[in-house]
């Protein structure tokens, strides 16, 4: 977002989304907020020219049926907001299944979210598995120093090695419904997605496609000053230790 006008202010928020309203895709969260903050008046800035729109940026894509619990979005106000009543009246404006957890005020010229965002961390559930199998496929895994997969990009079929993606992999335990993973998965430069991680454990155990089940997002970071945080840490919350790429 570029530095706004004198008098303006930028404010970053952090929201959770959870339950039924995990099946709403990205642009319809961005027109409910669009919404949401039309209703508390909030002064939004707009974009200049024929067709405004009101200045704001959300960051990485959620993929649709996941939910999170660390989303953000930045917003440009033509005059400053109060931040601490914010979080609550936000959350009151939008569809049960939103809560926003925070708002700061951020200086200008800071990288966009999207730019900003290094890695995520996911909580993934796979359906139907046992722990020794997913177990053993994970140990292959990261064991491996290559992971070619291919996917498909802007409609073309590329190949890339995905090994480097994998920061953090394990097994935490049994669900009603299966094993679930705790996972960090880089988001620059090679990527991968939860459902190309649940695919990618099905391919190395050789066995029917596994099954992703409950998906939540659990944290984003970023590097400032050469540390890693989150864009927004939620209130009262302490640090949690790092994750590393596995080896």
């Amino acid at each position: 977002m570029t530095a706004p006008a004198p008098g303006r202010q930028i404010v970053r928020i952090r929201y959770s989304k959870a339950g039924r309203i995990r099946f709403v895709g990205h642009r319809d969260v961005a027109r409910l907020f669009e919404r949401a903050m039309r209703k508390l008046r909030l002064p939004v800035a707009f974009t200049e020219g024929f067709s405004p729109r009101p200045k704001l940026s959300f960051g990485l894509a959620l993929p649709v049926a996941h939910e999170s619990e660390a989303e953000y979005l930045d917003v440009e106000l033509a005059s400053p907001a109060d931040l601490e009543s914010l979080p609550a009246n936000l959350t009151a404006a939008l569809p049960d299944g939103f809560t926003v957890e925070a708002a700061i005020a951020i200086a200008p010229g800071q990288p966009s979210l999207q730019q900003a965002i290094i890695s995520c961390d996911w909580s993934i559930e796979i359906l139907g598995a046992a722990d020794a199998g997913i177990q053993s496929a994970i140990n292959k895994v990261l064991a491996a120093p290559e992971l070619p997969m291919e996917r498909i990009r802007k409609g073309k079929s590329t190949v890339a090695d995905v090994r480097p993606a994998i920061l953090h992999l394990e097994c935490v335990g049994p669900t009603s419904d299966g094993v679930e993973l705790v996972a960090s998965l880089a988001t620059e430069t090679v990527s991968l997605r939860p459902a190309e991680l649940v695919q990618l454990l099905g391919s190395v155990l050789g066995e029917r496609p596994l099954s992703e089940g409950r998906t939540r997002r659990l944290k984003q970071w970023m590097i400032v000053d050469g540390a890693r945080c989150e864009p927004v840490s939620p209130p009262g919350s302490s640090t949690r230790p790092a994750l590393v790429r596995a080896s």
